[in-house]
């Protein structure tokens, strides 16, 4: 069938018998037992998996290439009251993971200071500038978190000054930078560890670093508990990289959840204050309220400010950051509004011309917002898309894919055609910077090479169906123990059907839409469109008012009613 958006459904099927079975054995809900026979959950695994621990998931540091060697230089300068400075990046990953190396290295006794680069003026990664001042400042370590492994220049510049330190997982194409410990999974031989964010990696790095300073005799080694606590930090970071939520990255987002809900880092507490979140965080939490918060610093201010919030212990000094963070979201929402409007004008041409990639540009667009409004047309077209901003004759931007088509391979490979003089990234984002002359060269190389993107809208998988009256807040929990959901453990999505009684846009723009569905004995279930007013989506239900319609998405608890209340997350929508 399609939909109101021109997506396929596609009803996922399971082995019954193999699903009452294991419902039966380890006395599971039937829609539960359902869900993980799709997902290919071993019964041997399934407990481990469904209360994912991080004394089940934490790999051995050692296991990772260049870790040993990364936490000897960590430990020797802790012994030697060396100072460490850590560079992060910008992102919320990058923050996280200076504001865990700070924190650790401050409690095991060590000297450290940080810095982060200025997106404007200092661009992404390390430079030497920046190396040389830390330099001047009396590090002896340099530990790079969430770069450094496309920097060979200005790490090779500083070594006669200080010895550099890697902790990264972007995937690069040239050979590793001379750095004196090099830790990047990506790069490693079996890649098993190539999911953990930055953040995620520097938890290693401190459970590495601590375990030698205890075999050194060192008197200020972290036990288990102040170690544990300091994975909120991984969790924040994991969820806002949009880094896959599989493994020991469960694990993180859980225990740093429950942390969090239990006794909330004094800058964390503040920022969900002004979100205006009182109820316990979850990964939505992370990833739509503060997530966008913090990155509001490095996008169009100063990063520091949300290391600063994440390193506080000061009650008012973390008061002050947030109203400034919050402040600055919102200043980054009004610039992101003026352009999106005009990449969305722009981007409906693209479509209907049929371009497998989507292209806008256009001239002094704020490039702390193109990486955003790159997501918003992605999700409005199904397909990959591009937004550039231009000032002086350079275009830099952002990209965002759909499953299936690797925008990082693409980028990487028009700078190797000379197209781009400079680009990065993963399957599902990336950034590049081009002479602005160049971008219709470069538009159609992406097109090229990601061809296939425009034949078919990307498929929506269906893990069930249920009546308006079997959608219970029980139902709800019981699908909620395979999560924390994110990228890589999506949220299972259900197909319901009835009567579309109410629809009525809500939200400071009007651009969500609140629904209710009725099913054929009277009972009512409330559902949300987010962005819908204006997308193929909100058009069709509109049109659909008081007539039978299909609706596909995910069951919440309903935490603003209450009670056994549970509502719908609408994905998409049909005719019946």
């Amino acid at each position: 069938m399609r939909s109101f958006s021109g997506r396929r459904w596609i009803a996922r099927t399971a082995d019954a018998r193999r699903a009452a079975l294991l419902a039966q054995a380890h006395g599971l809900p039937e829609p539960l037992a359902r869900l993980v026979v799709l997902r290919g959950i071993a019964a041997e695994e399934l407990e481990r998996h469904l209360t994912p621990r991080l004394r089940d998931w934490l790999p051995d540091p050692s296991v990772l290439d260049g870790m040993d060697g990364l936490a000897a230089r960590l430990a020797e300068a802790v012994l030697r009251g060396e100072t460490v400075a850590v560079f992060g990046d910008y992102d919320v990953d990058g923050t996280a993971a200076t504001a865990l190396m700070r924190r650790f290295l401050a409690a095991v006794g060590g000297q450290a200071m940080h810095a982060v680069p200025d997106r404007l003026r200092d661009g992404y990664g390390p430079n030497s500038a920046a190396f040389h001042a830390l330099a001047d400042a009396g590090a002896r370590v340099i530990l790079c978190v969430d770069c450094g492994s496309a920097a060979p220049g200005p790490i090779a510049e500083i070594a006669s000054r200080a010895d550099v330190l890697v902790l990264d997982h972007h995937r690069v194409d040239r050979a590793p930078p001379a750095a004196v410990a090099h830790v990047n999974p990506t790069l490693d031989r079996d890649g098993a560890h190539a999911h953990l964010c930055a953040a995620g990696l520097a938890f290693l790095a401190a459970v590495a670093t601590n375990r030698l300073l205890r075999a050194a005799g060192w008197s200020r080694v972290l036990d288990a508990a102040a170690l544990l606590a300091l994975v909120d930090l991984v969790a924040l970071a994991t969820v806002a990289d949009v880094v896959p939520l599989i493994g020991v990255n469960r694990a993180f987002v859980a225990q740093g959840l429950a942390s969090m809900a239990a006794r909330p880092r004094i800058g964390i507490a503040a920022l969900l204050r002004v979100a205006g979140i009182s109820r316990a965080p979850d990964a939505e939490t992370l990833g739509f309220a503060l997530a966008p918060r913090l990155n509001a610093a490095g996008r169009i201010a100063d990063a520091d400010l949300g290391v600063r919030l994440l390193l506080t212990d000061d009650a008012a000094e973390a008061e002050a950051l947030a109203q400034r963070l919050d402040a600055l979201n919102r200043e980054r929402q009004r610039i992101e509004a003026g352009v999106l409007e005009a990449a969305l004008a722009a981007a409906e041409r693209q479509a209907r011309e049929g371009r497998a990639v989507i292209l806008v540009a256009g001239e002094n667009w704020h490039p702390g917002v193109v990486g955003i409004v790159a997501g918003r047309v992605r999700e409005r077209f199904g397909r990959p898309a591009f937004v550039l901003g231009v000032a002086e004759g350079v275009a830099t931007g952002s990209g965002r894919s759909v499953p299936g088509v690797n925008l990082g391979d693409a980028v990487r490979a028009a700078v190797a055609a000379g197209i781009a003089s400079k680009a990065g990234g993963h399957a599902m984002a990336a950034g590049v910077t081009l002479a602005a002359d160049r971008i219709g060269l470069f538009h159609e190389a992406l097109c090229a090479a990601c061809a296939d993107a425009a034949q078919e809208p990307e498929a929506l998988l269906l893990d069930g169906s249920v009546t308006v009256e079997g959608a219970t807040a029980a139902l709800a929990r019981a699908v909620g123990r395979l999560g924390p959901f994110g990228a890589g453990n999506p949220e299972p999505v259900f197909a319901l059907s009835g009567r579309l009684a109410h629809v009525g846009a809500v939200g400071a723009a009007g651009a969500h839409l609140r629904l209710a569905l009725e099913g054929e004995g009277g009972a009512r279930l409330g559902a949300i469109a987010f962005r819908a007013v204006g997308a193929p989506v909100g058009e069709g239900l509109a049109a659909a008012l008081g007539r039978p319609v299909l609706l596909a998405g995910v069951l919440r608890e309903d935490r603003f009613r209450g009670g056994e209340a549970v509502s719908l997350q609408v994905l998409d929508a049909a005719a019946a």
